[in-house]
């Protein structure tokens, strides 16, 4: 557990929870869900003494649950989000470090990599409390981008240090929805690959568990995405409903606020189209596959069905003069056989040559 002590021009990190609130800026408690599930009753009685009010016990669950889909809460005291990340796993980075073999394993592994867990969100007036999965940089990276954000204040005189808990939140659910770009080119790449494998013609693609488990992975993420869209559209109609007491700083920060909220809404609407523009070129790659599929078979049996029209007249002929017959014509013949034989060879060389200009033979199909 990290406490963080901040204000327009400062960011301090503090050793312990501190007794009483500061007496400007705000409170950031940021920790791992094992250790905010361990001190969790030390920080309700902090909470207590700071806002009057401690987290819910059903609130305090949700902050504890990694299944949770995102969603948003509110209560007179505080307000509660939970998002769901869109981030590369430990195998989707590996395979995008290395030089991937174009393969449909690499591409399965990617999409098996995908990590989608929740991270918590207790925004009170001011104290921001922060519930990260054990691997998550999200906190780490903020407290050394806060840090940088800090000494540039100093050095320039520009506060770029978040105003408020409902400021660094939205900061930070924005910076989890970019991180998906990376995850976009990765899954891109790959999905390039599935379709280079579908449509190849000399390959035999039998391994339809990938395409299965693909499209699922995709239902996933997208349904990942709808709940996210929906938890920060809860958000912005709980912002909207803020009372418009106050001050012009206070009410300038509120649209600010609003302007960061659409803004973070409007990134989540990429990555959903993206993600269904991702599951509608998986399908158009799967009805490609088979449309090729059947013109491969429909050339196959136009050979075959010419073929067997050139050779059904030379079946016809062999079928007559083997007839147990006393008198054939040219049967008794001595040039009889060359001639049955030559006459043959005309009849398949002319409906071969005739079904060659219909291109009923050739690779192209007729125009």
């Amino acid at each position: 557990m990290r406490i963080f002590h901040i204000t327009p021009d400062r960011f301090v990190e503090l050793p312990a929870l501190p007794d009483t609130l500061p007496e400007s800026g705000f409170l950031w408690v940021g920790s791992g869900r094992r250790q905010f599930e361990v001190h969790v009753g030390e920080l309700q009685a902090c909470l207590q003494r700071w806002t009057g009010a401690g987290l819910v016990d059903l609130h305090v669950s949700d902050l504890l649950n990694h299944q949770l889909p995102s969603h948003f809460d509110d209560t007179s005291w505080y307000d509660v989000l939970v998002f769901r990340r869109l981030a590369a796993g430990t195998g989707s980075k590996q395979l995008s470090a290395d030089e991937t073999n174009g393969t449909l394993a690499s591409a399965h592994a990617a999409l098996g990599a995908i990590d989608t867990s929740p991270v918590g969100f207790a925004i009170f007036d001011r104290v921001l409390i922060t519930v990260h999965p054990a691997d998550c940089q999200v906190r780490e990276y903020f407290a050394q981008r806060l840090v940088q954000h800090a000494k540039e204040s100093d050095s320039r005189g520009t506060a770029r240090l978040p105003s408020s808990p409902a400021d660094l939140m939205l900061r930070m659910v924005n910076h989890m929805v970019d991180s998906y770009l990376e995850l976009r080119r990765l899954l891109t790449r790959h999905f390039a690959t599935l379709q280079a494998e579908l449509l190849n013609p000399r390959s035999r693609f039998a391994d339809w568990q990938v395409i299965l488990q693909s499209r699922e992975a995709l239902h996933l993420l997208e349904d990942t995405c709808e709940d996210q869209r929906s938890a920060v559209q809860e958000w912005i109609d709980a912002l909207d409903e803020w009372p418009l007491e106050g001050n012009a700083d206070a009410r300038r920060e509120r649209d600010l606020l609003r302007v960061r909220s659409r803004d973070v809404l409007e990134h989540i609407e990429r990555v959903l189209g993206h993600v269904r523009r991702l599951e509608q070129s998986a399908e158009a790659a799967v009805q490609m596959h088979f449309s090729a599929l059947g013109q491969r078979t429909n050339d196959i049996m136009r050979t075959l069905t010419v073929l067997t029209a050139i050779f059904l007249p030379l079946n016809l002929i062999t079928g007559i003069f083997g007839m147990n017959f006393e008198w054939i014509p040219l049967l008794h013949q001595q040039d009889g056989f060359f001639i049955a034989v030559g006459l043959m060879v005309a009849i398949g060389l002319g409906l071969g040559g005739f079904f060659w200009r219909k291109r009923y033979l050739g690779t192209q199909a007729r125009r």
